[in-house]
């Protein structure tokens, strides 16, 4: 294929107005302009940026009645650039990230220009300092954040998405709204024979967080790894996923309301409904494992 049309993607809920404007000011300073920029405001109204900012082209605002979640907000960019038709990779970046090098978009347009079947880029995010926490790196134990290549999975962060993958094996898990949707994406992906690359040169600076900053982290990280597993796996490794889970967060949680919490959405995962059983194929179980990462850790 020739040079792929990329856009960025932003979801926000209006209460990093600052940061918005900084990570946007960032794209607007990459040497490969984006051919649409489209920012959702997930339950929040959004400024004219047109006003705020120097931008290289129009900013698309999608304002939603109500905070639909990450994935949620993330599907509302994505029918907006399809209705225009014109794009082949969407890069969507977290709304307090910021790029740092004028490369990105230009590394990421020749990545996927040189492989047809690399359906899903992850970025290496790093603080202010430049240090990158392990759980930002999508390889099991002490793994090197700068060693790139093929992966198993992507952080949501910031990352690039293949148009025609998508349309494939489909957009975002939306009812997940926060926790465990890039997973859901990923296996869907590598089953569907698509590959996934960590590439660490394209660099997300972002602040230093924990995902237990969210008040619902604790019941939605249980109930979607549950929900994860019902939708994906065969059904021999589901006890054995959720069990390895079960074992960890007992080994790693010296907290008793963020253990009642966490298995109290365990039972909901098991109670509520999952969505659509379409579990992987065992050569993608191999596939996965091959790659280092089973999918049962």
């Amino acid at each position: 294929m020739g040079a792929p049309r990329i856009a960025v993607a932003v979801v926000t809920m209006g209460n990093r107005p600052d940061e918005v404007d900084a990570l946007l000011e960032s794209v607007a300073k990459q040497d490969v302009p984006p051919e649409r920029i489209v920012v959702v405001g997930n339950g929040c109204p959004l400024p004219d940026f047109a006003q705020r900012l120097s931008l290289p082209g129009e900013v698309t605002t999608v304002e939603l009645d109500e905070n639909v979640g990450c994935p949620g907000g993330r599907n509302a960019a994505l029918a907006r650039l399809r209705e225009f038709g014109d794009i082949d990779v969407v890069v969507e970046l977290d709304d307090d990230g910021l790029l740092v090098d004028p490369d990105v978009l230009r590394r990421v347009r020749d990545l996927y220009a040189a492989d047809d079947r690399l359906g899903i880029v992850g970025f290496r995010i790093a603080d202010e300092l430049g240090e990158t926490q392990q759980r930002h790196v999508p390889r099991l134990g002490n793994s090197d954040p700068h060693r790139g290549g093929y992966v198993t999975g992507f952080l949501g962060g910031g990352h690039g998405l293949r148009m025609a993958m998508l349309d494939e094996v489909g957009d975002w898990p939306a009812e997940f709204f926060f926790a465990h949707e890039e997973t859901d994406l990923a296996w869907r992906a590598v089953d569907a024979g698509w590959r996934i690359l960590y590439a660490p040169e394209l660099l997300l600076r972002h602040p230093k967080t924990s995902p237990a900053r969210h008040a619902i982290y604790y019941r939605v990280n249980a109930r979607n790894r549950v929900w994860l597993a019902r939708r994906r796996l065969p059904l021999p490794l589901v006890p054995v996923h959720l069990g390895v889970w079960v074992l960890l967060t007992l080994a790693r949680n010296r907290s008793g309301a963020g253990l009642r919490a966490w298995f109290g959405g365990f039972v909901e995962g098991v109670r509520e409904p999952a969505g659509e059983r379409r579990p992987m194929r065992w050569r993608t179980v191999w596939r996965l494992t091959r790659l280092g990462r089973p999918p049962v850790i």
